[in-house]
């Protein structure tokens, strides 16, 4: 078992959700984000599942995590399968969940030191 010392301010940090805000950390945002460990990108032009592509998926393959979170709405439910197959051919993981599980799981994920993402899509 290895053991690391994480001391506060070594990742991000998911403290409140909803299906229209977010807050990492001390900070407050109304839009979708991408966040990861040292990660914050607030302007991904995401609304619903339909709003994914090519061109919207990048951002999260291009750091080449081991595992992206999408977390959308309070109902699990999946994007389109050409979405889901893009993430396999890059061979990155892929978990769909609902909002809160999202952010729980990436919590846990951070606290773990994993090589994870996390697309967080609000309305």
């Amino acid at each position: 078992m290895q053991l690391t010392e994480h001391l506060p301010g070594a990742y991000h940090v998911v403290r409140q959700i909803s299906t229209d805000a977010i807050q990492i950390d001390q900070d407050r945002y109304s839009a979708s984000v991408i966040v990861g460990a040292r990660l914050l990108e607030t302007d991904w032009p995401v609304q619903a599942y339909e709003d994914l592509n090519e061109t919207t998926i990048e951002p999260l393959l291009i750091h080449q995590p081991e595992v992206v979170l999408l977390g959308y709405g309070k109902q699990q439910s999946f994007p389109r399968i050409e979405i889901q197959r893009a993430f396999l051919q890059a061979g990155v993981g892929l978990e769909c969940m609902t909002l809160d599980a999202a952010a729980r799981t990436f919590n846990v994920l951070m606290s773990e030191n994993r090589r994870a993402l996390a697309g967080f899509i609000l309305a």
